[in-house]
């Protein structure tokens, strides 16, 4: 996983500048969120996909192969 991914401080930070004073927040701020958070669902689900064959990693995790599919498979916006 990228750090880009990991590292949301600088986008809330950005966030919070966007929004001082009277200004709305800017909407491109909102949509790189909304991005990014859809971007980290992608990756998350795609390491379950990964590790769904995995019974050791998925005991750590406290999921059957299973239920690890069925959140591998929702779709990243929701």
């Amino acid at each position: 996983m990228s750090i880009l991914f990991a590292n949301t401080a600088l986008l809330q930070r950005a966030g919070r500048r966007a929004a001082v004073g009277d200004h709305q927040p800017n909407s491109w701020v909102k949509l790189l969120d909304k991005w990014l958070s859809c971007s980290e669902r992608a990756h998350q689900r795609a390491g379950l996909r990964n590790i769904a064959d995995d019974p050791h990693l998925l005991a750590d995790l406290g999921l059957t192969r299973d239920e690890a599919l069925e959140q591998a498979d929702k779709p990243f916006w929701q």
